[in-house]
């Protein structure tokens, strides 16, 4: 009888340590792209309200995006996709996840701004934040996380308007509850599923 429970507890504990290698490798797998933990970059969200980015997340897996709301094709498709990315968690109750779009024209991106450019996509904003701040900061943060956004075409109306448009990198970046930015994505181009996945993977 000892015999027979000194086995059953090996192999309790075998496939116990199967799980966890199998727990870990899955993590692994997400590789360390860049490390966010001990940076500090002071924003401000759609409501006007300073917010520490990477800390104001702390402890949340969350799901990144670089937009600016003047552009025509690539950031309403990334905003979209976070956004069915947000749905598909819900629908799931995968919790502790945090959506955050951050603008790279942030003269032109105050937070009123991408309040309204929230606001007519209807967006769900309980765990989802616009940020935007200080020209100097946000030039550092998007050299810091290497996303490239360089003023291109531009049209002058009659009237003196000026609007221009910014050849940008295109992604969605997924950064663990440490701060630790482990997947880039194409933003406009993505299979939502996909991030889904590698969020369960660091959940």
């Amino acid at each position: 009888m000892s015999d027979k429970i000194t086995k059953l507890s090996l192999k309790k504990n075998f496939v116990l340590a199967l799980l966890i290698i199998f727990i870990v490798s899955c993590q692994e797998h997400l590789e360390i792209i860049d490390d966010l933990s001990h940076s500090s970059f002071p924003l401000v969200d759609q409501t006007g309200i300073e917010q520490n980015f990477p800390v104001m997340t702390n402890g949340k897996i969350t799901v990144i995006g670089y937009i600016f709301t003047n552009c025509p094709d690539i950031c309403p498709l990334t905003t979209n996709n976070m956004r069915i990315i947000q749905e598909k968690l819900n629908e799931e109750k995968i919790s502790n996840v945090e959506f955050v779009t951050i603008s790279f024209d942030p003269l032109q991106d105050r937070p009123e701004t991408l309040r309204k450019f929230a606001e007519v996509r209807n967006l769900d904003l309980n765990n989802w934040k616009f940020l935007t701040g200080e020209k100097m900061i946000i030039d550092s943060l998007m050299n810091r996380l290497k996303i490239v956004a360089v003023i291109s075409d531009s049209t002058v109306f009659k009237d003196g308007r000026k609007i221009y448009y910014y050849a940008h990198t295109d992604r969605i970046q997924l950064m663990d509850e440490k701060g630790k930015i482990r997947k880039n994505y194409k933003g406009s181009d993505l299979n939502t599923d996909e991030v889904v996945s590698d969020i369960k993977m660091l959940h």
